[in-house]
């Protein structure tokens, strides 16, 4: 028996929250803004709701299906499943999250800066003050530094162990986060701008971005980065359930839990921008949402702004950790499963090999932002299609076996999830990655006039 099969979760809240800790990430809480501000508002939501509840949902099934029915690791569930042939998607999980984990490690250092620069200085008075700031954390050894630490926290916690790291850092984690994104939204809807910024984002419709390919591969990126099904993460996580665990009400929860939250950060976000007259700014990059336009607004209110964004910046690391615990779990069940090393070494050599492969994102904007649409985009997707089809098609009987044994009820629901992993799912997702890949094509080889 391998390694990572000797751990288990504490309980079935423990995995839900642990799941949702994966899930819930920087993608939510500016991601969603930023995106949904690009496509049309209302109408980037319709379709990301969708693609999460027609799409990512029965693939997110099927992933903890693969995971919990071969207790292996991302590396080898695959293989276990259906045989050497699906080695190489076993190897794409492994370099999607530790590309994904790469430059994400650098978004956490200047998530962690901002917030102590928060505490300790303060925010800037203008536009051009916070650009100078941003300039300052995200480039050279304050980059490095505070990437550094990033991966060094994400170590110790994936180190402890599943359930004295991983689940004791999403039971006080998840709660803690959503308190406090309630509390922020709530006051977010009292500022003179709240109405107009919920109709001017979440409420605008632009029939037009339906057919939007940029719109499309936008919202095909946001749903799989936030729920996370097709890194591996997941898997790694499912591994450790127990028989009867009823993954089908799992599953729900945790892309609930997930949209909830992006929903909440743009009823947070976009009130603030309309509020501050920050609009160009938000819609111009994701770096101008959450690093220049936030803290630029909250810093025209005084001590309340510094009090509100010491809050949004401690919420946003918390969901950052949380996630990126999960994608440094699949390389580490990797090593604990197929070299049987100890789950100490296997984080620690983990976390400095994906340090050393984040420094040239730490140094780059424009590297950092190819990683993203290459690692966070179109290799995702891909990792979601191969799920789809290996367990809609070849591994379909196990499948079924596994979600009925857990007591899933009435047991038709099981063919049902089958049929939309079997014949929905697949097409849709590569429409998805097609459309994607076309536009990212045009987007890396578009030459200014």
């Amino acid at each position: 028996m391998a390694t990572a099969q000797k751990e288990s979760w504490q309980s079935g809240l423990g995995f839900v929250l642990a799941a949702s800790g994966s899930a819930v990430g920087l993608g939510n809480l500016w991601g969603f803004a930023y995106r949904a501000s690009q496509g049309g508002g209302g109408t980037f939501v319709l379709l990301y709701v969708l693609i999460v509840m027609t799409i990512c949902l029965p693939v997110l099934v099927a992933e903890m299906v693969l995971g919990r029915s071969t207790g292996r690791s991302p590396l080898l569930a695959p293989v276990q499943a259906a045989g050497r042939a699906w080695q190489p998607m076993g190897w794409l999980f492994v370099v999607v999250s530790c590309g994904i984990l790469a430059f994400y490690g650098v978004l956490m250092g200047w998530t962690g800066q901002t917030l102590l620069h928060a505490l300790q200085v303060g925010l800037p008075s203008s536009m051009g003050e916070a650009e100078l700031f941003f300039a300052g954390i995200s480039g050279g050894q304050s980059a490095i530094a505070g990437q550094a630490v990033s991966m060094l926290l994400t170590a110790v916690v994936v180190a402890a162990g599943v359930q004295a790291g991983i689940e004791r850092l999403s039971r006080m984690a998840l709660p803690m986060l959503f308190l406090l994104l309630v509390v922020l939204a709530v006051w977010a809807s009292s500022l003179p701008g709240a109405a107009e910024g919920y109709r001017t984002f979440l409420l605008r419709w632009d029939s037009q971005e339906l057919f939007n390919i940029t719109t499309i591969r936008n919202a095909f990126t946001q749903a799989f980065f936030s729920v996370g099904t097709g890194i591996g993460a997941i898997l790694a996580y499912s591994a450790y359930l127990n028989r009867k665990a009823p993954i089908p009400s799992e599953a729900v929860a945790i892309v609930g839990l997930d949209t909830a939250v992006g929903l909440l950060a743009g009823l947070l976000t976009f009130p603030v921008v309309i509020s501050f007259g920050l609009g160009d700014a938000v819609s111009g990059s994701t770096i101008g949402t959450i690093f220049l336009s936030l803290p630029t607004g909250l810093g025209s209110i005084g001590l309340t702004g510094r009090i509100v964004a010491v809050t949004f910046f401690s919420l946003a690391y918390l969901a950052a950790i949380t996630s990126s615990v999960s994608l440094l779990e699949v390389p580490v069940a990797a090593l604990m499963d197929r070299c049987n090393w100890s789950r100490r070494n296997a984080a620690w050599v983990s976390a400095a090999v994906i340090f050393v492969v984040g420094l040239p994102a730490a140094t780059d904007l424009n590297v950092l932002g190819t990683m993203d649409d290459l690692f966070g985009g179109v290799l995702l997707i891909a990792g979601g299609l191969l799920i789809a089809v290996l367990m809609g098609w070849f591994a379909s009987r196990s499948f079924l076996e596994d979600l009925k044994n857990s007591g899933i009820t009435p047991p038709a629901r099981a063919g049902i999830i089958l049929f939309f992993l079997r014949w929905v799912s697949p097409l849709v997702i590569a429409a998805g990655l097609l459309i994607s890949v076309v536009d990212l094509i045009g987007k890396w080889t578009y030459v200014p006039r």
